[in-house]
Order: structure tokens, then sequence, then C-alpha cells
């Protein structure tokens, strides 16, 4: 599972992240796209790892208010359906 997910991650893109998001009603701005998609570039193993170890709290500054809300419940509803894989 580890390498279809690493070799997903080599390949995944800006846009990659920005057309998720839309798809499920995020509209993110640029600065929020690009933090984003650096911070699920930089930590994805971490976060996979240990899925626990993210504290979604610690970036609700690098998001606005409605943002940061939606992302908490997708966070929460991918990890519900997913999370047994990990």
């Amino acid at each position: 599972m580890y390498e279809i997910i690493n070799r997903f991650m080599e390949k995944l893109t800006i846009e990659d992240v920005n057309n998720f998001a839309l798809k499920n009603n995020v509209s993110l701005s640029n600065d929020e796209l690009l933090f984003t998609y650096q911070f699920v570039k930089k930590n994805w193993e971490s976060i996979l790892a240990n899925p626990n170890q993210l504290k979604l709290e610690r970036y609700k500054s690098k998001f606005s208010e409605e943002n940061f809300q939606k992302i908490q419940t997708l966070i929460k509803l991918y990890y519900q359906k997913y999370g047994h894989y990990l």
C-alpha cells in the first residue's frame, strides 16, 4: 500500500489539490492552496505512519474559518472511510 501512495504523492500537483478541494466544495485562496500543497507533499509520510499526530488546530490561521471547518469535516470523513487501510 505504501508504494501505491508514494507513487501517487510523487506525481501530485498543485492542480490536483485544487481539483480535489473544489470537488469537495472547498474554494481555497492562492495562499491556502499553496500551504496545503506544500504541507501535504512534505508531511504525508509521517501522517500516514501516525494519523493521530495531525493536530489540525495548529494550522487554523492558515485558512479562512469556513475552509477550516470544511477541511476538518473532510479529514474526518476520509479517515472514517479509509482509516482502516492505514
